[in-house]
């Protein structure tokens, strides 16, 4: 390709509009504000992103300090112990709690097995990628840095970037397949009520070939209570 025909490939490109982001890391200006330049590119619904440790609508924390979150974990990246409940002021609803939680996130590759995993639904990824530290400890997460506030919400540390909608729809994708993977269970609500959120609406399908699946499994379901083939 000569000199000439390189420029026209460039000008026509041009001519597109801008694909790159102008994006600054949250920084504010001296009266506060973030730049209208400053932005984050669209997340799919089943990032994977920073966790949270969820607490139940009284405010009771989910975790149960089993460790079956650590014990799946590929990258061997999270730490729990657990400990008895307090008899006069306990932390969750069963006779343990998580008593120490850390995740280090130079380790962790964001499977979300840990998710899978966890009996309780204590655990769960919001869509928050944007953080990063300038230290080790900053890196370490501890059950204090991952436990929802008391309006349910993650807490924004001082190294994060959170921006609006970043902790909807926290980790979609285990909500999604948590039923066995059925289609039938689409836009049921499966998982029990969050701090802050309630009980947060099951997922809808997301194409036509996820609404016909789900037909076909209802019809299924019917001709299996009649006695229909298998």
């Amino acid at each position: 390709m000569g000199y000439f025909e390189g420029f026209a490939v460039t000008l026509k490109k041009w001519g597109e509009g801008v694909t790159t982001k102008e994006y600054r890391g949250g920084r504010t200006d001296r009266k506060g504000h973030i730049s209208d330049k400053d932005q984050k590119s669209p997340k799919p619904e089943r990032l994977h992103g920073r966790h949270v440790l969820n607490r139940y609508e009284d405010g009771m924390e989910k975790c149960i300090g089993c460790e079956l979150c650590a014990g799946v974990c590929p990258a061997r990246c999270i730490y729990v112990r657990g400990k008895d409940n307090p008899a006069d002021e306990p932390k969750s609803p069963g006779e343990r709690y998580g008593f120490v939680y850390e995740i280090n996130y130079l380790r962790c590759i964001h499977c979300d097995l840990c998710v899978e995993a966890c009996p309780t639904e204590a655990i769960t990824e919001t869509k928050l990628f944007e953080f990063s530290f300038t230290n080790r400890s900053d890196a370490i997460y501890t059950k204090d840095e991952l436990l929802v506030g008391d309006d349910g919400r993650p807490q924004n540390l001082p190294w994060e970037d959170w921006r609006e909608g970043d902790d909807r729809d926290t980790s979609g994708w285990m909500r999604a397949t948590s039923p066995s993977g059925r289609a039938s269970y689409l836009g049921t609500p499966s998982w029990s009520g969050e701090l802050g959120y309630g009980v947060r609406s099951g997922d809808l399908a997301q194409t036509a070939k996820d609404a016909s699946s789900t037909e076909r499994s209802s019809h299924d379901d019917d001709d299996d209570e009649h006695g229909g083939h298998h």
